[in-house]
């Protein structure tokens, strides 16, 4: 049986693969944006584990930490940080702080279930997915369940990147990923992908210069491309998307399950 986990995260990325891993592993996961929304979370239905970034918007990690240690009603719940900001000292800061463990980002799928379950309650710790859950495969693991497509991911955010891999990963999927336009043409090259999926806003680059080169080259032109984006300014750059080929313009955040139903949807058009 799984755990009641409250994740305090203000990155989308990071929320939502943490959330998703988790809920992949049977827990039930509630999630909060920033630290007074954490608190209320925390005191309207208590949790048996709490994640909590440090750098939140409003009060920090370490001042979510302070209220809870000193309310009785969480004297046992743990909690556990995260953050990306790893430097030396900082795991006995953060533990002197109150909290009960320290985990750095980026986040590892496989590494944070198993320091997540190490602070569980030993009924609550999670052996194997219940049957009706998709276990999640540690990165660059091959799948559980190959469904023989291939799909190239361009983005410039490792959490973005983890985030993609993991769902993709975990419904089957084999995955590459690139930084650049450069570094995704380069994959392409080397191996035809069943689908690209391609962030739009890249730092001084854009997904349309990638688009772009795909429909000019013959082996690649026919394949699905989306682009998905959780910054776009104006209906004119899902619009300047869309007319270049893409076959879908999806934004974040989206559910897991709606973004594989979004890709399986673009391969099934594609096909002859």
């Amino acid at each position: 049986m799984g755990a009641r986990i409250l994740v305090i995260e203000d990155n989308p990325a990071n929320l939502e693969l943490m959330r998703y891993v988790l809920g992949a592993f049977g827990h039930t996961v509630a999630t909060a944006t920033d630290g007074e929304e954490g608190l209320a979370a925390a005191r309207r239905e208590p949790p048996e584990l709490i994640v909590c970034d440090l750098q939140l918007p409003g009060i920090d990690g370490f001042e979510v930490v302070r209220r809870l240690k000193a309310d009785p009603a969480f004297a046992r719940v743990p909690l556990i940080a995260v953050t990306a900001f790893a430097m030396v000292g900082d795991r006995e800061r953060v533990l002197a702080a109150g909290f009960d463990g320290y985990i750095a980002k980026p986040i590892e799928p496989q590494n944070f279930i198993d320091r997540i379950g190490a602070f569980l309650r030993s009924e609550s710790r999670h052996v194997a997915p219940p049957p009706q859950a998709t276990e999640v495969p540690a990165r660059g693991a091959p799948p559980r369940a190959p469904n023989g497509k291939y799909v190239l991911i361009l983005d410039d955010i490792q959490a973005n990147i983890d985030l993609l891999h993991t769902i993709l990963g975990s419904a089957g999927y084999q995955t590459a990923s690139a930084k650049t336009v450069a570094q995704a043409c380069a994959l392409a090259r080397e191996r035809r992908p069943d689908l690209i999926l391609s962030d739009f806003h890249l730092r001084n680059e854009s997904g349309l210069n990638f688009i772009e080169w795909v429909k000019t080259q013959p082996a690649l032109a026919n394949t699905p491309f989306v682009f998905i984006s959780s910054t776009v300014r104006a209906e004119a750059d899902r619009s300047s998307g869309l007319e270049r080929g893409a076959a879908k313009f999806i934004l974040r955040p989206i559910e897991a399950q709606a973004l594989l139903d979004e890709l399986a949807a673009s391969m099934a058009e594609a096909s002859p």
